[in-house]
């Protein structure tokens, strides 16, 4: 007696073979709820200079991306929103002050050289945000410093206060202000409370794993009391560094970027203390008051090295490298 057997019997396809609901774009679209909030703040902080700076950004984002994708003859992949969080990162780094000129060529750059030359989404050795603030501040650095082109704002800059004057001159700013945003730096990057209530909510939908943002912070605070012990009367608390510049936005937003952080626990972590360790290090020592973007630079240089960090398998012998 004859069979009949199916035409298929076995079906091959990729991974992930069962699916948990969550999609690529959601996951895009929950970071940009989680920055909201520092959104909002900003624009109530700045006026609507902040709304030009983040709207510019996100547009030439997106449209730089499309005509990569066009080059390259490629499916464009910009509805997937990638393209313009990269650019509303790039623009939380910027002041409410940065020119047009400034915002379009640095989001080009954030594109083009930071995501596009290495393949798209998943392929950056470094933060797309943080190369396009690089380049803009190396290339027009006196354009990039808020303390010096926003002197009409009655806005502190505690960072940059504390480097050039000491620590006497910041002595009568309230941690609270700080907190609340009150501070000149990064439109989005300096809405410190706003930006941890999002950080937490990204954390808490499981968009970001807690490993890196409590090693940064771990790092930023044990550095900052090592040097507050070393040079007494000399610098500030550990909480006012968290606090101030970019620290929260680096940590919960900047540092979490799955393509260029680990991938597993210990690594993770090493990698979130190297970062606050070096932002430190640049704060003291260095000559950018915040830091927090080259030291996360610096920070992503070592991920391959940290990702050899492995469990060793159960009866089994580490490999030669």
């Amino acid at each position: 007696m004859m069979i009949n057997q199916p035409d298929t019997l076995l079906t091959v396809a990729e991974p992930p073979h069962v699916h948990n609901g969550r999609t690529f774009k959601g996951m895009t679209l929950e970071t940009f709820v989680a920055l909201l909030p520092a959104a909002v703040m900003a624009t109530w902080h700045f006026g609507m200079p902040a709304v030009r700076v983040m709207a510019l950004a996100c547009a030439v984002s997106v449209i730089t991306e499309a005509i990569c994708w066009r080059v390259v003859k490629r499916e464009s992949q910009v509805d997937d929103y990638t393209a313009a969080l990269s650019g509303l990162f790039f623009a939380f780094l910027l002041p409410a002050s940065a020119p047009w000129w400034l915002v379009t060529m640095g989001a080009v750059v954030t594109i083009t050289i930071g995501k596009m030359i290495f393949g798209g989404n998943g392929g950056n050795p470094l933060g797309a945000a943080l190369v396009g603030w690089a380049s803009c501040h190396i290339s027009w650095g006196g354009y990039m410093d808020a303390y010096t082109t926003m002197l009409d704002t009655p806005l502190r800059a505690p960072l940059h206060e504390l480097k050039f004057f000491g620590l006497e001159a910041v002595s009568d700013i309230p941690l609270k202000s700080m907190m609340l945003g009150d501070q000149l730096g990064g439109l989005g990057a300096a809405q410190t409370g706003a930006v941890l209530i999002g950080g937490l909510y990204l954390i808490f939908r499981r968009i970001a794993r807690p490993e890196i943002p409590f090693g940064y912070l771990l790092g930023v605070a044990g550095a900052a009391l090592i040097f507050q012990w070393a040079y007494p009367g000399e610098q500030a608390s550990p909480l006012f560094h968290i606090l101030g510049g970019g620290t929260m936005f680096g940590a919960f937003f900047l540092a979490t970027d799955p393509a260029p952080s680990p991938v597993t626990p210990i690594p993770m972590l090493l990698f979130g203390l190297l970062g606050g360790i070096l932002t430190m290090l640049i704060r003291v020592y260095g000559v950018y008051p915040d830091a927090v973007p080259f030291a996360l630079i610096l920070a992503q240089l070592a991920t391959p090295l940290l990702d050899r960090i492995a469990p060793k398998p159960f009866g089994a012998r580490r490999p030669a490298a």
